[in-house]
């Protein structure tokens, strides 16, 4: 199902409809500050499993990780954040990076790895903000496969012709971007940078 929001004022009836589906076990392509996400509740195995099929990738050996709305809610899933590292998360969230942070009890064993950390994004995004908060916790994402020609993993339509049949609903905003976050580990006490993406790499070590 396609569902359009806006993306500056998303409609209430549309975002309940969206989370309704999140609570059912459903999967869902919604829009991001980066590219669109693949997602579903951080607290349902099966439809985490549904999406790792989708991704090809081994759910036991997958490196999963979630969107929040706010560095609080962050904060909730990942131990405590030397200061140094939390102001650079302070500095760069919202906005398209994925940062590698040691989790926290309430992290779901599924979306750990083995070394039990957790990557977390903020997405500078207001739909994706929204339906974080009306649902009340995070959402388990992954990007859409890419090897795939551009318009299905950028173009709402197209995604849900050739989703239609693997997700519940696909979220139209308006065409995605085709950059992907800048994925940032902080596990050592010192930001290591794993992949340079959308988000400016230098800019949060000035």
């Amino acid at each position: 199902m396609l569902v359009q929001i806006h993306p500056d004022n998303p409609q209430e009836r549309n975002i309940k409809a969206v989370v309704d589906c999140l609570k059912k076990g459903g999967l869902i392509v919604y829009p991001t500050d980066t590219v669109y996400g693949l997602g579903c509740d951080i607290y349902n195995t099966d439809a985490i499993e549904r999406i790792c099929k989708i991704k090809k990738i081994d759910p036991r050996k997958a490196q999963l990780s979630f969107v929040c709305a706010d560095l609080s809610q962050l904060s909730t899933f990942s131990k405590p954040i030397d200061t140094p590292i939390f102001r650079i998360l302070k500095r760069a969230l919202p906005g398209p990076y994925t940062f590698i942070l040691e989790a926290s009890r309430e992290v779901p064993k599924m979306l750990k790895t083995k070394k039990d950390t957790v990557g977390i994004r903020i997405p500078d995004h207001i739909i994706t903000q929204t339906l974080i908060k009306v649902l009340g916790h995070p959402i388990m994402s992954v990007s859409l496969p890419t090897d795939v020609d551009i318009a299905y993993y950028t173009d709402p339509e197209m995604i849900q012709e050739h989703y239609t049949k693997l997700v519940d609903m696909v979220i139209d905003s308006g065409i995605g971007n085709v950059a992907f976050s800048t994925v940032i580990d902080c596990t050592s006490g010192y930001p290591e940078l794993i992949r340079e993406g959308a988000g400016e790499w230098e800019s949060l070590l000035a």
